[in-house]
């Protein structure tokens, strides 16, 4: 057979020489994850001699897929290029995506209008799936992308009991890790900044702080509580509050770095010497950390592998969507989904995919 067929091998011919069926080589190409070792490296084996090359187009129409996946950002333009934190999960999901030879859409969602007309565009399945990130409490899109029947993973959660797929980090520990340090440093006044409270990241950092408060028996002051909104003039303004209502504060735990880069700004104006009058503590440890004088104490967590962890259970999601429905195709009916490759290790059987990374203090010379 090898070298004889007449014009482009097709795919029939890769699974008679591979001794496998049709759907398991189309399985293989699109890098479904439920396929033995022993029957991938029999249709690698195929595909090499044969030659075969994958119809795009053809692939595309016979599963309804596009091969383009598309990340979604709440956000301006000017908070997407001032954030590190936005730049680098763009780099891990890119790189993922690379990896997988998709297509990245980088959409921005700002308005109901905006997000009406994204909704339209999805129900055009003009994308196999859709990552999420910024998203606040209130906010429908994550749920109307799955009544369209589209996979969809969020970068961060919206609530404790979030229903979609999601990856986050340990917004709580944090918090605790931020405050066990400054305490370990002597301090007794520890401020904080929060991020918006409609956001589980900052209401999950809110309460890693007053945790780490009661682990070291320091009695919570709501005074030493403000609020900001994950940017440099909201570190500012929440600064300025703190110190009005308490200037005898001696530690801020600002719930990003870019927050606590603000924050120096105004200690600065203020005659506070950072470290030695306030210590300083922020989260994300991103180039505004390791660019600040003095350098910041900052949580670190790991924005990139949530951007590449999100995309591969996406890409999970997507390849499994597509089995299926190769399956109801050829049987003539819905059969009953297999069991996720994700049961039983961070979700339960029928349950959507989560994962929490850890995330890890880097001290400097802030604190």
């Amino acid at each position: 057979m090898s070298g004889r067929h007449n014009g482009r091998p097709t795919l029939e011919e890769v699974a008679a020489l591979a001794g496998v069926g049709r759907g398991t080589v189309s399985r293989v190409i699109n890098g479904s994850p439920r396929v033995s070792e022993q029957a991938r490296d029999a249709v690698a084996r195929a595909v090499a001699e044969l030659g075969y090359v994958p119809n795009q187009a053809a692939r595309a129409l016979a599963g309804s897929r596009t091969d383009a996946v598309a990340l979604v950002i709440p956000e301006t333009e000017a908070r997407l290029f001032a954030e590190p934190y936005f730049l680098d999960l763009i780099r891990g999901v890119s790189a993922e995506l690379a990896e997988a030879d998709k297509q990245l859409l980088l959409t921005l969602v700002r308005t109901e209008p905006e997000r009406a007309r994204f909704e339209q565009y999805l129900a055009t399945q003009r994308v196999d799936g859709v990552l999420l990130a910024s998203v606040h409490g209130d906010d429908p899109l994550p749920d109307r992308i799955r009544e369209l029947g589209l996979p969809v993973v969020m970068n961060g959660r919206r609530s404790e009991a979030e229903p979609v797929a999601y990856v986050d980090s340990d917004n709580i520990g944090a918090g605790r890790a931020a405050v066990a340090h400054l305490v370990g440093r002597g301090r007794s006044r520890i401020a904080t900044i929060s991020g918006p409270l409609d956001m589980y990241v900052a209401r999950a950092r809110l309460g890693g702080y007053r945790a780490g408060l009661a682990e070291a028996g320091l009695v919570p002051d709501e005074s030493l509580v403000a609020h900001g909104d994950f940017t440099e003039d909201g570190g500012r303004l929440a600064m300025r509050e703190l110190l009005e209502r308490s200037p005898g504060l001696d530690a801020v735990f600002a719930a990003s770095d870019v927050m606590a880069a603000g924050a120096r700004g105004v200690l600065r104006e203020a005659g506070r010497r950072v470290p030695e009058d306030v210590a300083l503590v922020g989260v994300d440890d991103s180039a505004v950390a390791r660019l600040m004088d003095p350098p910041l104490t900052s949580v670190r967590q790991p924005i990139e592998e949530m951007g590449r962890t999100m995309t591969r259970l996406l890409l999970q999601k997507i390849a499994e969507k597509t089995e299926k429905t190769e399956k109801t195709e050829k049987t003539g009916k819905a059969e009953k989904a297999a069991e996720p490759s994700w049961a039983g290790s961070a979700a339960g059987p029928g349950e959507e995919p989560r994962r929490v990374l850890p995330t890890e203090l880097i001290v400097r010379d802030s604190s």
